[in-house]
């Protein structure tokens, strides 16, 4: 973040502690993620090279493409994931609300509040129904009212009804598709301003797989959630904008880059998409 010589009048996001207040009409389709010629790097070998695109407020954005082609390395990068293991490092310029992600004294553990990720299996905590939901609220000291927060986390989570008489029971005795519901109700909880969810349902009967596509609609009003899914006719049911990925192969190597080939409205990426590589893959020619 840059430094100087009086502090900001209100403090940068970033630094937020306190829950954020949302208000639909100043912030209805601002910018939340700006990516400029984005690579991601493990040692020498680059994984995800010079990704460009922006992702808005109130909206689902899906990344989509073969596997290998750096859909789950660039979405760790949203929240700083990459942190966590020896060699990464991030070049490019990555912004959220405005900020320089990995700028000199950006806290990740604020970032990691303030982006919450789902991830593909689900993974409750092996506390109580209640103390998963709570978890992050306590860890982040935030001031709230915890049986509230907690019951409206899960409300939100479509899971109230459900579970509302067994709080204190261990969350590895729900479902698969409730433990999801579980964890989304987790990130929740930490009041974050983004979900991102890396494949969430392809552990998830498809019944279970509905209810939480139908969640994320309902979410996406005061969330902005970035998925990736090798599903198909998951990306073009919930997404609103889709961002297709390819893997340019290294033979020599025997090593595969991510490389963004298209980025735009998923209808159009579905229907008429500007690129023939887009085309063959939604259309099912390669991948």
């Amino acid at each position: 973040m840059t430094e100087g010589p009086e502090p900001p009048e209100h403090p940068p996001v970033l630094a937020r502690v306190a829950p954020v207040v949302r208000t639909e009409t100043s912030t209805a389709g601002a910018p939340v993620f700006e990516l400029e010629e984005l690579s991601i790097f493990y040692g020498a070998f680059r994984a995800v090279r010079d990704v460009t695109l922006t992702m808005r407020k109130g909206q689902i954005t899906a990344f989509i493409g073969p596997s290998g082609c750096g859909k789950t390395t660039l979405l760790r990068s949203l929240n700083r994931m990459h942190d966590l293991i020896p060699g990464v490092r991030v070049e490019g310029r990555l912004r959220f609300e405005g900020e320089d992600l990995y700028g000199p004294g950006v806290d990740p553990v604020v970032v990691r509040r303030l982006i919450g990720m789902v991830f593909q299996r689900p993974n409750p905590f092996p506390k109580s129904i209640y103390d998963n939901v709570a978890f992050g609220p306590r860890i982040a000291k935030l001031k709230v009212d915890m049986d509230d927060c907690v019951e409206q986390a899960l409300r939100r989570a479509a899971l109230w009804d459900e579970v509302k008489d067994r709080l204190r029971t261990p969350a590895t005795q729900m479902s698969g598709g409730q433990q999801q519901r579980l964890c989304i109700a987790r990130a929740i909880a930490a009041q974050p301003d983004v979900i991102l969810m890396d494949e969430p349902c392809s552990a998830l009967d498809p019944v279970a797989t509905l209810r939480i596509e139908d969640l994320m609609q309902e979410l996406k009003d005061d969330y902005t959630i970035v998925i990736v899914t090798h599903n198909m006719q998951q990306a073009a049911r919930v997404s609103d904008m889709t961002a297709f990925f390819t893997a340019e192969v290294d033979a020599t190597a025997d090593r595969r880059a991510g490389l963004l080939v298209e980025f735009d409205r998923t209808e159009k990426m579905f229907t008429n998409p500007s690129d023939p590589r887009t085309e063959a893959y939604v259309s099912g020619r390669f991948g």
